[in-house]
C-alpha cells in the first residue's frame, strides 16, 4: 500500500512575483531612522511610507493607482516635530491613518480622496500622554475609534479617538516594549519586551493574564502575533544568535507547540499574518527574501512553504488587508517592499487554471464596518470582525469623515459659587435664553451642511482628476 509523503495543502504552490518596473513607486526617500518598525502601511485605497524630512517628521501618502516616479514636491503629511516611527491605517475607515513619533505624541489624520495641493499639516486629533518617544501604534480590529500606543516610557495607553481621551494606561512593562499585537476579536493583546518576557494582557481588566520568560533564549529583539485560533506566533534568536520561530499556547506556556531554527542572519524578522489562510510571511530588515509558512493543527504545526527572493535588501514592508487583493488573479496576499529609493509591490499567487472565483481561497474576510462601539467594548463586550464576501472583489467606500467630540475640561470642574445678589442681577431673561439656543442650533446646522458640501466637492474633484467622469 503506497502512502502519500507530500502534505496536502492548497497553498503548497504559492509563489511570489514582483510587479513590472513601471508599476512600482519610485523616488521615495525612505526614512533612515534606526527603529524596527515596518515604515510602511497600506490599505485598498492608499500607500503610506515614512520618509526622510528636514525639520520634523513626515510620511508620504499615495493613491495605489499613482504608480511610477513620485514628484519630489509631492505634498507630505507633516505635523510631528520629531521623526515618525510608526504608522497604521484604520481598519474601519480607509481615509484615516494614525502616526506616532519621537516628539512623544500620536496623531490621527484624515486623508482626502483627491490628491492634496499642499502638505497636510492639520491632524484631526493629537494624542498626548507619553513622556518619551512613541514607537508603536495599533488600531483595535473590531471596535470603532479605539487606538493603542506604546512608548519609550514603557507605558501602553489605549485611546478613544472619537473624544481624544485616554481610556486606560498599563504600566506592567519594566523595559522597552518591542511590539504589540491584538488578538482576532480585540479582547486581548500580546507584547514582547526588552526584559525578554512575552506577555498576554487584558486591557479592560488592566492586568497581565499570562507571561513567559525567554520564549527565545537570545537577547536580540523578539516579535509576537496572535493567530486566529488564539495561539501566539513568535520570532526571535537562539543563544547562538540563530533566528528562530515559535508557536505557543497562551493557556500553557510551559512548552512550545513548535520551535524552528532558521538561519544566522542579523535582521529582526517582522511577521505579517493572514487569518483567512493561516499563512505568516516573514520579512527581515536587510534581508532580500520573504519566507512564508502555513500554520495548521497537524504536526509539525508550522509548515515551510517557500521563499520569495530578490537582489535588493528591504528597508521595510507593508501588508495589504485581504480586501485589497485581486481575486481575478488568485492573489492571496500582497506585500509592499521598501527599497532605499522605491516601493515595490509583491503579489503572492496560488496557480489555478480556472478564471472563476475560487471559493476555497477566499472565505469571507474582515470588512470595514466596526462590530462594536467604544462604549460597548469598554463595558466588556467582544465581537469578531464583521465579514464581507470577496466574490465580486472589494470596492472601497467613499470618504467618511471622522468627527472628534472633545469634552471641555472646564465642564468637569465645580462651578464657582456666587452670591444670590450677583445671580439675580446677571441672570438672563427666558426669551433671550431661547433666542441664544436657537441661534446656536442654526449655526451648527449651517456648519454641518457646509462640511457635507465640502466633502461632496472633494469627491467630485477626485473623480475628475482620475478621469472617472
Amino acid at each position: 500500500m503506497s502512502r502519500s509523503i507530500v502534505r496536502q495543502s492548497k497553498f503548497r504552490h504559492v509563489f511570489g512575483q514582483a510587479v513590472k518596473t513601471d508599476q512600482s513607486y519610485d523616488d521615495i526617500r525612505v526614512s533612515k531612522v534606526t527603529w524596527d518598525s515596518s515604515f510602511c502601511a497600506v490599505n485598498p485605497k492608499f500607500l503610506a511610507v515614512i520618509v526622510e524630512s528636514s525639520g520634523g517628521g513626515a510620511f508620504l501618502v499615495l493613491h495605489l493607482s499613482k504608480v511610477g516616479r513620485v514628484d519630489k514636491n509631492y505634498p507630505l503629511v507633516v505635523g510631528h516635530s520629531g521623526p515618525v516611527l510608526d504608522i497604521d491605517w484604520c481598519p474601519h475607515n480607509d481615509n484615516i491613518v494614525a502616526s506616532c513619533s519621537e516628539d512623544t505624541t500620536a496623531m490621527v489624520w484624515q486623508i482626502p480622496d483627491h490628491t492634496p495641493s499642499r502638505p497636510i499639516s492639520e491632524p484631526i486629533v493629537v494624542l498626548e500622554g507619553h513622556s518619551k518617544r512613541v514607537g508603536i501604534i495599533k488600531w483595535h480590529p473590531t471596535a470603532r475609534n479605539i487606538l493603542l500606543t506604546a512608548g519609550g516610557d514603557n507605558l501602553i495607553i489605549i485611546w478613544n479617538v472619537g473624544t481624544g481621551e485616554p481610556l486606560m494606561t498599563m504600566d506592567d512593562h519594566p523595559d522597552l516594549i518591542y511590539n504589540v499585537s491584538w488578538n482576532y476579536n480585540g479582547s486581548l493583546f500580546c507584547t514582547t519586551c526588552k526584559d525578554r518576557r512575552l506577555r498576554v494582557c487584558d486591557p479592560r481588566k488592566n492586568e497581565v493574564v499570562a507571561e513567559r520568560l525567554s520564549p527565545h533564549e537570545g537577547i536580540r529583539p523578539m516579535r509576537a502575533i496572535f493567530t486566529k485560533e488564539g495561539n501566539i506566533f513568535t520570532t526571535g534568536f537562539t543563544r547562538m544568535s540563530q533566528r528562530e520561530l515559535g508557536l505557543w499556547d497562551p493557556t500553557n506556556f510551559e512548552e512550545p507547540i513548535a520551535l524552528l531554527e532558521l538561519d544566522t542572519s542579523n535582521g529582526v524578522l517582522l511577521p505579517f499574518y493572514d487569518p483567512d489562510t493561516n499563512i505568516v510571511y516573514l520579512s527581515g530588515k536587510g534581508d532580500s527574501s520573504i519566507r512564508y509558512f502555513e500554520i495548521t493543527e497537524e504536526p509539525p504545526y508550522v509548515h515551510y512553504i517557500s521563499t520569495f527572493s530578490s537582489k535588493e535588501p528591504q528597508r521595510g514592508m507593508g501588508f495589504m488587508p485581504k480586501r485589497g487583493v485581486d481575486v481575478s488573479k488568485c492573489e492571496i496576499a500582497r506585500l509592499y517592499k521598501l527599497h532605499e529609493r522605491k516601493c515595490e509591490p509583491i503579489m503572492m499567487t496560488v496557480p489555478r487554471k480556472s478564471d472563476l472565483f475560487q471559493d476555497d481561497l477566499y472565505p469571507d474576510t474582515a470588512g470595514p464596518e466596526p462590530a462594536l462601539e467604544p462604549e460597548e467594548w469598554m463595558d466588556g463586550r467582544d465581537a469578531d470582525p464583521i465579514l464581507v464576501s470577496m466574490r465580486d472583489g472589494y470596492v472601497p467606500p467613499k470618504s467618511r469623515e471622522l468627527k472628534v467630540a472633545k469634552k471641555n475640561v472646564l465642564d468637569t470642574r465645580p462651578a464657582t459659587r456666587r452670591s444670590m445678589s450677583v445671580i439675580d442681577g446677571s441672570s438672563l431673561p427666558p426669551q433671550l435664553l431661547e433666542k441664544l439656543v436657537e441661534e446656536i442650533q442654526n449655526l451648527k446646522a449651517t456648519v454641518l451642511s457646509q462640511e457635507k458640501r465640502i466633502c461632496d466637492l472633494e469627491n467630485k474633484l477626485f473623480k475628475y482628476t482620475n478621469g472617472t467622469v
